[in-house]
This record gives C-alpha cells, sequence and structure tokens, in this order.
C-alpha cells in the first residue's frame, strides 16, 4: 500500500473536532473524514430498519449493504446514503446516543474501521481523519495524532448553538445530561473506548476560538 500521511483527531462531543478537523485538512490541503458520521449513518439506518442495537447480525448486515459516500465539494461536506442527503438526520440527540451504542458492536466497529482504513488508501497524499478512536485502533501508525477536549460546560454550549442553528428544539440542560451519558459510554466500552494514544497531543480548547486552535495545530502538524 502507498504511504498516506494521516493526522488523526479525537476527542468527545462538543470539542470542537469537526469543525477544526475540517479546517485543518482544507488549510494543508488534504481529504477530511469524518468518521463519527459513518455511524451515526448506521445507526439511522437501524432506526429505519428496526434492526435493535444489540442485534449483531442484523447490524453486520446492514454494515455489509449500506453505500456511503461524503461530497466534499461543498461545505461542510454532505453524506449520502444511497443518493439520499442524510447529512441533517443524522445530526441530533437522539442519533448521538444511538450512534454511541451501535458503535459498541464489534461487528460494527470492524466493518467501520475497514471502511475507513480503505478510505485512506484511495486519497490524495494525506488525510484527517475525525473521530473517537482514529489515533488509537483505526490508524495507531499515524504520524501525527490530536486528541482535542473542552469543560463539559462548554461543549454543551457548542452543541446547544450548533443544535439552535439547525432549528431544533432543546435546552442546554438537556443537551449537558446527554453528553454527560454519551461521555460514560465513549469512555467505558470494552471496545476501542475514547483515550488518548499514548504519543498524542492533548489540547484543552476550553476558552480558545477556531483560529488559535488552527494555530496550534498546524504548527504541531508541521513540526511533526
Amino acid at each position: 500500500m502507498r504511504h498516506v500521511d494521516v493526522i488523526t483527531l479525537d476527542g468527545p462531543a462538543g470539542s470542537g473536532k469537526s469543525t477544526v478537523s475540517r479546517l485543518l485538512a482544507r488549510r494543508i490541503g488534504y481529504a477530511y473524514l469524518d468518521t463519527g458520521a459513518m455511524y451515526r449513518a448506521i445507526a439511522l439506518a437501524a432506526k429505519r430498519e428496526g434492526v435493535l442495537p444489540d442485534d449483531r447480525v442484523a447490524l453486520r448486515h446492514l454494515c455489509e449493504n449500506i453505500r456511503l459516500r461524503f461530497v466534499t465539494d461543498q461545505d461542510p461536506p454532505r453524506l449520502l446514503m444511497g443518493n439520499e442527503d442524510i447529512s441533517e438526520e443524522i445530526r441530533n440527540p437522539e442519533m448521538d446516543m444511538l450512534s454511541s451504542t451501535v458503535s459498541t458492536v464489534k461487528e460494527v466497529r470492524e466493518a467501520m474501521s475497514t471502511l475507513q482504513r480503505s478510505i485512506a488508501r484511495h486519497v490524495g497524499k494525506g488525510l484527517v481523519a475525525e473521530g473517537r478512536d482514529m489515533g488509537t485502533v483505526v490508524f495507531p501508525e499515524a504520524r501525527c495524532k490530536i486528541l482535542l477536549t473542552a469543560s463539559l460546560e462548554e461543549r454543551a454550549s457548542r452543541r446547544h448553538r450548533e443544535l439552535l442553528d439547525r432549528g431544533k428544539t432543546v435546552t442546554k440542560k438537556e443537551v449537558m445530561e446527554g453528553l454527560k451519558k454519551r461521555d460514560y459510554q465513549d469512555q467505558n466500552r470494552s471496545l476501542a473506548p475514547l483515550k488518548a494514544a499514548p504519543d498524542a497531543l492533548i489540547l484543552d480548547t476550553t476558552g480558545m476560538g477556531i483560529e488559535a486552535v488552527l494555530r496550534r495545530l498546524i504548527a504541531h502538524v508541521a513540526a511533526g
């Protein structure tokens, strides 16, 4: 396999990793991979098909047959399932929790990890991969690994604004409770839990603007 320079950005919900990863990829001319959206797509497909989160056989079948495609000439990139744009439908608190649940299923994790590595083999000179286990499981040999974090209060504020901008009706308290549950699930699952790789840069983005975070990461990537 030809060498592809991979930069991984992991972090909890609301840490800013999606926006930062997308902008970082654009600044340095790399492709961008939103792996969280892939798990959300599986969660959405499971909901539509009436597949229970603990039905491993049915979930594996979904993973084997789902057709996902990122449309990267739009900002932010759009995700198609078949020919349907599901970019907005997967961004809500229900999909937050359901995607976290289905991602604990071994068959789902293995299928998605295989697909993510396959995508990396077919990009240009480099890839910025965003998720929760990019640096620890999917791309452990990545040249540059980053874990973004922020206080629960700040992450809840960011996610609340994001949902309001999408026209969702939700309180900040509800968002915070959802984040607490998601954090617990992500950090305590037995399969690929959210944690920093031993050689990762850990950056707390509390109180930092997007440009400040980008400057820090671009310098880190260049130095690495």
